[in-house]
């Protein structure tokens, strides 16, 4: 596939192609009469990329991260801790929303006492 047809099918905007290509990620495309093709390990690749996304990671984040990817099995423990961080970070994220919604109960529950006091 060409990173248009990439771009389409998968709805991955072109620069985050191109970024992945400067990566070194594409390893396996071949440029084929003046367009890059890609295949099936790419794709994967491109794939967890957008996971990366989804998850939080930053751009310099997903780079590192997939940098060590390509390195493979050498760079599993580096890969773990960044996941490991970013678990850790989410959960304190959850954890400090979970104690907003605590206090925005509580308020709701002050303004519904006094209308039952008021009734």
């Amino acid at each position: 596939m060409t990173i248009d047809e990439v771009s389409r099918q998968y709805m991955i905007p072109r620069k985050i192609l191109e970024e992945y290509e400067s990566w070194g990620g594409c390893g396996a495309v071949k440029k084929v009469m003046g367009a890059w093709q890609y295949d099936g390990q790419d794709l994967e690749r491109l794939s967890l990329i957008m996971t990366l996304h989804d998850i939080g990671f930053e751009k310099e984040e997903i780079e590192t991260y997939m940098t060590l990817t390509i390195q493979g099995v050498e760079s599993e423990n580096s890969r773990l801790q960044m996941l490991k961080k970013k678990r850790e970070a989410l959960l304190d994220e959850i954890h400090f929303r979970e104690k907003k919604v605590g206090h925005l109960d509580y308020l709701r529950y002050e303004i519904g006492k006094m209308q039952k006091a008021r009734e």
